[in-house]
């Protein structure tokens, strides 16, 4: 657990076990106080690949369940439109890019065109 984030494991047995000085205990206790942290704290999460607490897992799952049976009885809902974004999926895959978020040209004159025009609507260039 050193190894993989020593500042993590610090806070975690300071939080826990109000142990500041880790190195100044045996090694074999510092071991049996590690293994004993929560699944929750800092290196545990670490360790097994986690970036948010269970707990804010459960609550983004809520709501995305809540925000979909009330998209279910929208309008967009019945026509399959506009489905609400996951909050989990983002706080798991943050860096996640949506497919219709993503703009591909063929050429450069095309990109060039297309900024062009958004800096034009934007009001960043006056006329054509």
């Amino acid at each position: 657990m050193i190894h993989v984030d020593e500042e993590a494991l610090i806070c975690d047995l300071a939080e826990t076990y109000q142990i500041y000085d880790y190195k100044s205990l045996p090694a074999h206790l510092v071991a049996t106080f590690s293994c004993g942290l929560e699944d929750d704290s800092r290196i545990k999460r670490k360790l097994s690949g986690l970036t948010v607490p269970i707990n804010i897992m459960m609550m983004a799952s809520i709501a995305d369940s809540v925000n979909t049976l009330v998209w279910f009885n929208s309008e967009d809902g019945h026509k399959n439109r506009n489905r609400p974004k996951s909050i989990l999926e983002s706080l798991l895959y943050p860096d996640k890019t949506e497919p219709d978020e993503i703009e591909t040209f063929e050429t450069a004159e095309e990109f060039e065109a297309y900024k062009h025009e958004i800096l034009r609507k934007g009001g960043f260039i006056n006329g054509n």
